[in-house]
């Protein structure tokens, strides 16, 4: 295997940067993502619990709220497969990086092909997640709505 020499190496390390940024940045998004698909559990199965004490009306109401909690559930789990396979992306655009580098090869396509496709997949997480916050106001709203009808 051809060797590279620290001259050569250093503006491979440089490029790599930016990637590596971006891993930590779609870490931090997993984290929020992860936290809050918990609690819409958590809070699903709490709205379910309710349901079995609940007369007609009041039952209607907290099934439409576990819907959209389960449409929410459904947004972030998209958001997190493609933050995820944005992360995982990004892993293979740096290994590439230095492949190319120590093998003396270019790959330019390839590199801007793996750098799209991770950045689509980032879009798609992020259209995901704003759906999701989307319903979550919808459900606020509704709860709302049934606080001002029931004073």
């Amino acid at each position: 295997m051809p060797t590279i020499s620290l001259h050569d190496l250093i503006p491979v390390l440089q490029v790599a940067i930016g990637p590596v940024i971006l891993i930590s940045g779609v870490g931090l998004l997993l984290l929020t993502l992860t936290n809050r698909f918990g609690r819409a559990i958590d809070r699903s199965r709490q709205l379910a619990g309710e349901m079995s004490d609940a007369s007609g009306a009041e039952r209607a109401r907290l099934a439409s709220q576990v819907e959209i909690l389960y449409r929410r559930a459904g947004f972030i789990r998209l958001s997190v497969v493609m933050a995820a396979i944005c992360l995982l992306l990004v892993a293979l655009l740096i290994i590439v990086l230095f492949l190319t580098a120590l093998l003396k090869i270019e790959a330019g396509p390839v590199i801007a092909g793996l750098f799209m496709t991770c950045m689509a997949s980032l879009i798609v997480s992020l259209g995901a997640f704003i759906k999701e916050i989307q319903l979550s106001l919808q459900a606020l709203k509704l709860e709302l709505d049934h606080v001002r009808r029931s004073r």
